[in-house]
């Protein structure tokens, strides 16, 4: 989940209806009750502006199932039959995940060069000898899989017993798909390291990137809403949280509510990675704020 949204003018073409559809129209009232729904259900706000876009994403899953207006869609998410069902296609035709291979290298360097020796020395001390690593955004596993290879690279070598699990979450069910089966088109590895490229993937017979099995098995994926309480209990003894370009999709309250779920988390010592535009200021005051080069991160004591 990375659940941020795809304002792009790309996108919205995308989504428009396919020609010689008819595109429906989304009154005020019900894009104030979608608004809300949403809201309700993963904490993103959609401005006044955005309901443009909310009709579009939308128009093409009416088209699939053969409705012929908004009402009668949000009355099948709400009402219908198969109504949970449902909702993994709202939150996919919602949202977009946009992320690639290494893609916020300063962050992953103070992981490696400084995070997780750090975070090592803390498990000798105790007898442990397993790193927990949250990708809460992970979208298409990029993220998750760029922080396995750089383990299993430069950490592994030299604390050759100390393992490494690494979690992605994401809400769009499509994406943590794509995560599980770990194959790539050269958008998503186009800012990979040519040593790591040729080390960590296999070029498969249709031109795709597939992650080799060893930096497979040190992730796992599964979709989850950070917004949800109920889930976000059952993820704690998380040493490192990488959650970019999530908050500034949220209000205030939302981003409080997620931020200290978030903080309960992570072990003691623990840190938190968020986006280079997004800021815990007025937000929480339970971290320290730590500064690396080019880049900062959150801790907790």
């Amino acid at each position: 989940m990375n659940p941020t949204l795809n304002l792009s003018a790309s996108g919205l073409a995308q989504s428009i209806a396919p020609s010689g559809v008819k595109q429906a129209f989304m009154s005020v009232q019900l894009f104030t009750a979608i608004r809300k729904y949403i809201y309700e259900n993963c904490g993103i706000y959609f401005q006044d502006n955005k309901k443009y876009f909310l009709e579009s994403r939308l128009q093409r899953r009416m088209n699939y199932l053969g409705l012929k207006t908004f009402e009668e869609y949000f009355d099948l998410l709400r009402f219908g039959q198969n109504s949970n069902a449902e909702k993994k296609y709202f939150f996919e035709a919602i949202t977009i995940n946009e992320t690639f291979f290494f893609r916020n290298q300063p962050q992953l360097d103070a992981l490696a060069a400084h995070i997780l020796p750090e975070v090592i020395n803390s498990k000798l001390a105790t007898g442990k000898n397993k790193i927990r690593i949250w990708s809460a955004a992970s979208s298409s596993g990029e993220e998750a899989y760029s922080i396995a290879m750089i383990f299993q690279d430069m950490i592994k070598p030299r604390n050759p017993n100390m393992e490494l699990e690494v979690v992605g979450t994401d809400i769009n069910s499509a994406v943590v798909e794509t995560a599980v089966n770990g194959v790539y088109r050269d958008y998503s590895v186009r800012n990979t390291p040519p040593y790591y490229l040729k080390k960590y993937f296999k070029q498969t017979g249709n031109g795709a990137f597939e992650v080799q099995p060893d930096i497979k098995k040190m992730a796992s994926f599964k979709i989850m809403n950070l917004y949800d309480d109920a889930a976000m209990r059952l993820m704690f003894n998380f040493d490192v949280i990488f959650c970019a370009n999530v908050l500034i999709y949220f209000d205030q309250l939302s981003k409080t509510k997620v931020v200290a779920n978030l903080y309960n988390s992570l072990n003691k010592g623990g840190y938190l990675f968020i986006g280079y535009s997004e800021t815990l200021h007025g937000i929480s005051k339970a971290f320290k704020l730590i500064s690396y080069p080019n880049t900062v991160g959150y801790k907790k004591e």
